[in-house]
């Protein structure tokens, strides 16, 4: 699946390194084709209030689109990797 641009996404696995977490919600920044092999793509994180938290590389198998019936949550950073 090519996710397009600006659009938001939400991670399928959990990222521990990154203090992420399966589900967060991403914006996708850029796409990375690679030609061969699976496309990459650039994510901006974001907290709550609009602040960047983190700008990341991510596999487009990462990723999932958001759905009508995908509710959003909110957790703390603190305790996590950054």
């Amino acid at each position: 699946m090519i996710f397009e641009l600006y659009s938001e996404v939400a991670l399928t696995y959990d990222m521990p390194a990154e203090g992420l977490r399966r589900g967060d919600v991403a914006t996708v920044v850029e796409h990375l084709p690679t030609g061969a092999g699976e496309d990459g793509y650039i994510l901006e994180v974001f907290n709550a209030v609009g602040e960047t938290v983190k700008v990341i590389p991510v596999p487009a198998s990462a990723l999932d689109p958001l759905m009508a019936d995908d509710v959003w949550s909110v957790r703390s950073l603190i305790g996590t990797a950054r």
